[in-house]
């Protein structure tokens, strides 16, 4: 894998589109300038292979708060420019219902209830969705999760999409990552492990179930886009943004439930949770994603390497 330290420059005026991403998204200008320098070269390249596939299944992966779903807009915003008809799908937004991770705390391991880790996904549900995009026979329900309930949205509160669809955008915080050796799972990562999962059963069906259902569910993506952080102790302060930005827009809408806004301290041990598979991950993954960007502290990329790329 060859690093390409510095992108292509190029003077840019900004069309509709870009404007309506930055509202959308609250971003300011700089943010765009940043992505047309990195990502829009891969919008043309993107574009040029749906000559050899289609439709072209796009994964991103990225720690908590490292820009996935920003970057999964940007991609449909500039690839539908292009003529595209594009869909942005979230890992997140397949997590079991909390009634179903309830009887999974309930039958398996207590630590099941918090959605996040592998396990706690309707993989048959995410193979469902993408297969009905991809056979464009009809209408695709695209799933969505409420965060600050902690549920599923309804079906009714959920988008329909018609026919088939040219790209799949698909991000997560583990989507491509895969299974630990059983040997590394013996020691805790963390006091969190030690505390709460202190037989290691946890851990193991964790990554049992990531090496079997979930690598069907990866298997599907052509290319893997890899926004990498600078290190786990980055995770907190980005996870703790997130909960800020979700804690103004419920009040924005007057909304009444937050049950499931969480405090410093429980964000601090529901990151615990991903600990272990993001660091093998950043670890990992870097040798085999199609696209690394490199992130420091403060989400600025600061190298990008493309996979064969000498």
């Amino acid at each position: 894998m060859g690093v390409l330290n510095k992108a292509v420059q190029f003077e840019h005026i900004m069309i509709p589109a870009e404007k309506q991403f930055l509202q959308r998204n609250k971003l300011p200008d700089s943010y765009l300038e940043s992505a047309n320098r990195w990502f829009a070269p891969l919008v043309a390249e993107f574009s040029e292979a749906l000559t050899l596939k289609s439709p072209l299944i796009i994964g991103i992966n990225g720690t908590q708060g490292s820009g996935k779903s920003t970057l999964a807009d940007y991609l449909c915003t500039m690839l539908g420019e292009h003529k595209l008809t594009t869909v942005s799908l979230s890992l997140d937004d397949f997590y079991l219902t909390r009634a179903e991770r309830q009887t999974l705390a309930d039958t398996v391991h207590p630590l099941l209830k918090t959605r996040g880790v592998p396990g706690t996904h309707d993989i048959a549900l995410a193979l469902n969705t993408i297969n009905s995009l991809i056979e464009g026979l009809g209408e695709t329900l695209i799933p969505r999760f409420d965060k600050s309930t902690d549920d599923r949205h309804l079906e009714a509160d959920c988008d329909l999409v018609s026919g088939a669809v040219d790209v799949i955008i698909f991000e997560g915080w583990c989507v491509g990552a895969k299974p630990q050796p059983e040997a590394a799972l013996a020691k805790a990562v963390n006091s969190f492990e030690q505390e709460k999962d202190a037989d290691s059963s946890w851990r193991n069906f964790v990554n049992n179930t990531l090496a079997s259902d979930y690598q069907s569910l990866f298997d599907r993506i052509d290319k893997l886009i890899m926004l990498r952080a600078p290190s786990f102790d980055t995770v907190f302060n980005w996870r703790l943004e997130q909960e800020q930005k979700m804690i103004a827009r419920l009040a924005e809408q007057n909304e009444a439930d937050t049950s499931g806004v969480m405090s410093e301290a429980q964000i601090a041990e529901f990151i615990a949770h991903y600990q272990r598979i993001t660091e093998f991950s950043l670890e990992e993954m870097p040798g085999r994603a199609d696209y690394l960007f490199q992130l420091d502290s403060h989400r600025q990329i600061i190298s990008y390497a493309k996979l064969g790329c000498a």
